[in-house]
């Protein structure tokens, strides 16, 4: 068995195997695990990463073939002392040989060899991943939930109703990347995510105009779309807040997936949060009718967030631990 880098600029589809290998092993849980990453979203991380990030991914090839690898998303604007592990996976063929076992040294090292010195990730709270995790030293950080609404079922009415006034702000909307005259106002609401729940190592993230367009310009890249609502303060136009679902450019699996959603402090107690996620489900109800589910994540001790979920017919579909391991 051999670990080996995986060159973006190289044909020879280890990126390919590596998405098979975590979608294979993803699906021998026998659990619905919801919307599995597309290979288009996939092949993006691995060849650019995220906005303000850097990304490298190893693969485990035996005879040729992906058996296994992992991926590390290591921060470049911020948080430069942080290592993200995901995706690591083994195909159920090659399980119980010790292979995640490698992988997983392999990744420390390859964090130490990049200066970090905290690696995270997350599972769901049960199952082989969890104790693996749990096995090899890592501790819970946080706890997460991921909730669906099932748009099939939906009280639409109720929902229309529930849509509140807030005197004082209007709504603008768009579909698809935000524009560059967008790009300030959108840096400026993203600040709003440091105040949501994280791990105690995390700092704030710095959300810049060029980081936003980075963010912006990999939407179609990834093979999604997205519906986005920012909401503004009528007197100077100044931005309040923001929400967005995103939804694979091909609408063939059903889901879309509720992203950021974000007021600014000085703006909370409007019910602003409430005002963007109903308006930004309607107006995409519009236009995308034949979407099946929403999902969407949230810590669990996020109550406001929650209590809105709740309110908008949101379920608990399963829950996650986000996991910690300092070095």
């Amino acid at each position: 068995m051999r670990i080996q880098p995986i060159d973006p600029e190289q044909p020879g589809g280890l990126i390919e195997g590596l998405h098979e290998a975590y979608i294979t092993a993803e699906a021998a849980s026998g659990d619905d695990r919801g919307p599995e990453p597309g290979l288009a979203w996939f092949s993006h991380l691995i060849r650019r990463g995220g906005a303000g990030q850097r990304y490298e991914a190893w693969a485990a090839t035996d005879g040729g073939k992906v058996a296994g690898g992992y991926g590390l998303e290591l921060y470049e604007t911020d948080n430069r002392h942080i290592g993200w592990l995901f995706p690591l996976a083994v195909r159920p063929e090659s399980q119980g040989r010790g292979l995640g076992t490698a992988l997983f040294a392999h990744a420390l090292d390859r964090m130490r060899a990049n200066g970090r010195t905290l690696l995270l990730t997350e599972t769901i709270t049960t199952g082989t991943a969890a104790r693996f995790a749990a096995a090899r030293g890592m501790t819970v950080a946080m706890n997460e939930a991921r909730r669906t609404l099932d748009l099939r079922a939906a009280d639409w009415d109720a929902l229309r109703r529930m849509r509140p006034e807030v005197p004082g702000y209007h709504l603008e909307q768009w579909i698809g990347p935000a524009g560059p005259e967008l790009l300030p106002d959108l840096a400026a609401v993203m600040g709003g995510m440091n105040d949501a729940p994280r791990d105690p190592g995390v700092e704030d993230q710095v959300h810049s105009v060029e980081r936003l367009r980075q963010r912006e310009e990999s939407i179609p890249l990834t093979g999604r779309t997205s519906y986005t609502t920012i909401a503004r303060r009528t007197s100077d136009g100044a931005p309040a807040g923001y929400t967005r679902i995103l939804l694979d450019s091909a609408r063939d699996n059903g889901w879309g997936h509720q992203a950021d959603t974000t007021v600014l402090r000085e703006h909370r107690g409007h019910r602003l949060g409430l005002l963007l996620k109903v308006a930004n489900l309607l107006w995409l109800r519009e236009h995308e009718p034949h979407l099946d589910r929403i999902i969407t994540w949230n810590a669990v001790s996020n109550a406001h967030m929650l209590a809105i979920n709740e309110a908008m017919g949101f379920e608990l579909f399963d829950e996650w631990h986000e996991w910690r391991l300092p070095l």
